[in-house]
C-alpha cells in the first residue's frame, strides 16, 4: 500500500497554504467584503479562514486570483502580505476604505493611492522614517485605467495612513496634510507599499470614500457620526471590487513589460 505524504502545515499566522497560490491578490481589511469580493468570482473557493485573515482563490475573466482580509490596522496587515508573498502572490492590490481629506472627494468615490505617509505604527520599526511608501508605477496606472473604463468617479494622490482611528490628546497634522493636498486617510496601505518595495513586488491602493474631511479628524464629536453602512459607500466598494480586479488583468497582461522594474 502506499501512502501519501502529509499536506505541510499551512502557514502559522494566516492559515494559508504554505505554496500554491495564484501570484494576483486583491486584499481587504474586512473578512465579510473579502467574501463579497470572492462572489465575483469564478470557481470561488474559501481556503483558510484563521483569526481576522479569511482567504478564497478563484477567477476573475479565466485570471487566477486571491482574496484575503488582513483586519484592521498596519502591522497584522503586514502579516497577511508577508505569508501571501511565501506562498506565491508578487502583485497585491489593496481595496479599502478611507476617509476623504482633501476637498471636492464625495462619499462613494474611489481614491486611487499614488504613495502614503508612514503614520502606520510599524513600518519605522522596519526601515528608517526616510524611505518612502509608495505604489508601483504600473499597479497605479492599471488602476486608473480600469476606472476610468468602469466610468467610476475617481482621484488619484497621496494617503495618510494612521494607526490610531480615534483622535486622541495628541494633535493631528490634518491640516497640515489638507494644505499639502493629501486625499484621504486610511490605516494600512503604507505598509503594502513598503513591504511590496522592499520585496521587489507589485502593489497598488483603491480606496472607496466612506465619509470624513479634515475638520472631522480633529472632533471627537463629528468622527463619532461616523457610519460606513450606506448604500452609496457600499455600491462604491462594489464598483471598486470590479475596478480592482480588472486592474489586475491589466497587470497580468503587462507582466513581461514589468520584469525589469522589480527586484
Amino acid at each position: 500500500m502506499t501512502v501519501s505524504p502529509a499536506s505541510p502545515a499551512p502557514l502559522p499566522i494566516t492559515g494559508v497554504p504554505r505554496t500554491g497560490l495564484p501570484p494576483y491578490a486583491v486584499v481587504v481589511g474586512d473578512p465579510a467584503r473579502a467574501a463579497a469580493v470572492a462572489e465575483f468570482l469564478d470557481d470561488a473557493k474559501e481556503v483558510s479562514y484563521h483569526r481576522e485573515y479569511r482567504t478564497f482563490t478563484g477567477s476573475w475573466r479565466e485570471l487566477p486570483v486571491v482574496v484575503s482580509s488582513h483586519g484592521v490596522g498596519a502591522p497584522g496587515a503586514l502579516l497577511l502580505f508577508q505569508e501571501l508573498a511565501q506562498a506565491g502572490v508578487t502583485h497585491f492590490i489593496r481595496l479599502g476604505t478611507a476617509g476623504a481629506i482633501r476637498r471636492g472627494i464625495a462619499d462613494g468615490d474611489l481614491v486611487i493611492a499614488d504613495a502614503a505617509v508612514r503614520d502606520d505604527g510599524v513600518t519605522g520599526q522596519l526601515i528608517p522614517a526616510e524611505y518612502p511608501a509608495f505604489g508601483t508605477p504600473e499597479a497605479v496606472l492599471a488602476l486608473t485605467r480600469a476606472a476610468r473604463a468602469a466610468g467610476a468617479p475617481h482621484h488619484r494622490g497621496v494617503v495618510w495612513t494612521r494607526a490610531a482611528f480615534q483622535p486622541g490628546f495628541v494633535p493631528l497634522p490634518a491640516a497640515a496634510y489638507e494644505a499639502a493636498g493629501v486625499a484621504a486617510i486610511e490605516m494600512e496601505l503604507s505598509a503594502l507599499y513598503v513591504f511590496a518595495a522592499t520585496r521587489g513586488l507589485v502593489a497598488g491602493g483603491a480606496l472607496v470614500v466612506d465619509g470624513a474631511n479634515a475638520d472631522e479628524l480633529v472632533d471627537e464629536e463629528a468622527t463619532g457620526g461616523y457610519d460606513p453602512h450606506r448604500s452609496v459607500v457600499a455600491d462604491g466598494v462594489a464598483r471598486g471590487a470590479r475596478i480592482t480586479l480588472d486592474a489586475l488583468r491589466l497587470l497580468a497582461a503587462d507582466v513581461p513589460a514589468q520584469a525589469g522594474g522589480t527586484r
